[in-house]
């Protein structure tokens, strides 16, 4: 088979902001097997999906930072596939046939011994200009056939990123849909009230700063110094910006912060605001709310030309809005019906109808990715829930329930949720941590994600382009 490289630039996350560099993949036939499809996969629409057994051997390298380098690609990712809820990586120490030569085909009746039923092999070296490769092949372990196979160029400190990569390209391989693991999660993490040094200060009593790490609590590093309040971070759909709030001289003041580049400028001061705005899908406007003379309402703003439009025009209290994913409807809350309810208006703020009809008050609706479902906070009996919906109101389910949780961000391929979870210490709530989560739509993959201090309001990134 005839090799067909594409050249891709690629931003990679590192400690500091990332030059642009070439990332190199190809699809190939990287031995005599001829590649084929296979019948290996895994139907993620269905409500509870058995675990695929997988095996991820680490990749070789002849030299010592290469096969480092290749430990810990394959770590990163059966620790990926793990935690989605859809993969079940075998533990290395069932393993008969050693990792091997990538070029000699696998002893495939040795893996099906111990129940695998796809094989991720790879192999890393450093070439002569210090670039790592890394390549890669997904094996159907019972057809006996090559799923797919790709290769890397990237610098070394980069390792992570392509385990990532290679995650997203296995998992689409698999499950016929986009990967969510080449992601970042931005939020605001705060210091906890006996910390020295930065943070809880006059201007920023509960020391909060914005921090951004990779999906998986890794890379993790701060945008914010902690010298001023910040709130609500959002993400740009298209671009790795945010959006965030901050005040100055008391009154909210939005900012739009570059990740890669680290360029910060002020969208401008919107008295009455208490949530960040949200970007629409092409990332050209942003859609928020203010109130002015004590009432609230919704307005959408061309980040072109900063023109503001009034959408609602209501006395009662309308927050919190979300585009649909083609931008022509929007999902916000309102008591305009006596108590905290969803309602959907297109994008010109018509056609205006309720959709929630539950017992409890609805909250921070976050329209999903791929336009199937609301995501959405609930109160109810004295307790929180995240829950979903359909656009039309139907089919509400309920994913996560305790004391306090909130926040719902979805994952850019649409199938798993982050939001933080604030623990209870004292009888009045106060005293306990905040910790972000992860949940898929079956509501049984429920994870802590890892951070090194209280964390709220997150936000998850596109793909890295």
């Amino acid at each position: 088979m005839t090799i067909r490289p594409m050249i891709m630039p690629a931003k990679f996350a590192l400690k500091t902001f990332a030059p642009l560099i070439a990332l190199l993949a190809f699809a190939a036939a990287l031995s005599d097997a001829r590649p084929a499809r296979a019948e290996i996969t895994i139907d993620i629409t269905r409500g509870n999906v058995e675990p695929l057994p997988i095996a991820v051997t680490d990749f070789v390298g002849k030299s010592g930072a290469a096969a480092r380098a290749g430990r810990e690609i394959a770590g990163v990712i059966a620790a990926n596939l793990e935690r989605s809820g859809l993969f079940k990586p075998i533990d290395p120490k069932a393993f008969i046939q050693s990792a091997g030569a990538l070029n000699a085909l696998p002893r495939f009746g040795d893996w099906r011994v111990i129940n695998a039923q796809a094989l991720v092999q790879g192999r890393t070296e450093v070439v002569s200009d210090g670039r790592l490769r890394v390549e890669f092949r997904l094996w159907d372990v019972f057809s006996e056939q090559q799923m797919i196979g790709l290769a890397y160029f990237t610098v070394p400190d980069n390792w992570r990123r392509v385990a990532h990569i290679i995650s997203d390209s296995i998992y689409k391989r698999i499950t016929g849909e986009d990967g969510y693991f080449d992601t970042r999660i931005v939020y605001v993490a705060e210091q906890p009230k006996d910390a020295k040094g930065v943070g809880r200060n006059r201007l920023n009593p509960f020391g909060k700063r914005l921090a951004i790490m990779d999906q998986d609590g890794e890379n993790h590093r701060f945008l914010t110094d902690g010298t001023t309040l910040v709130l609500t971070p959002r993400f740009s759909p298209t671009l790795q910006e945010i959006t965030y709030m901050s005040y100055f001289r008391n009154n909210p003041r939005v900012y739009i912060f570059n990740i890669d580049t680290g360029r910060q400028e002020v969208l401008g001061d919107f008295p009455g605001m208490t949530f960040a705005p949200r970007f629409s899908p092409d990332g050209k406007k942003i859609i928020m709310s203010m109130a002015k003379d004590g009432n609230s309402e919704i307005y959408v703003m061309d980040l072109r030309t900063r023109v503001v439009r009034q959408l609602t025009f209501h006395s009662a209290i309308d927050t919190s809005p979300s585009f649909s994913p083609d931008a022509n409807q929007v999902v916000f809350n309102s008591d305009r019906g006596g108590s905290q309810q969803l309602y959907v208006m297109d994008d010109r703020g018509k056609n205006v109808r309720r959709i929630s009809f539950g017992n409890g008050r609805y909250a921070t609706p976050v329209w999903s990715p791929r336009g199937d479902l609301i995501a959405f906070t609930k109160l109810s009996g004295g307790r929180f829930f995240i829950g979903v919906m359909k656009p039309d109101g139907s089919g509400e389910r309920l994913l996560a329930e305790d004391f306090k949780i909130e926040g719902p961000t979805w994952s850019p391929n649409g199938r798993v949720l982050i939001f933080y979870r604030k623990g209870r210490s004292e009888k009045d709530g106060s005293g306990g941590q905040s910790k972000l989560w992860s949940i898929d739509l079956t509501g049984h993959n429920e994870r802590e994600i890892p951070t090194p201090m209280d964390a709220s309001d997150p936000a998850w990134s596109p793909l890295i382009p």
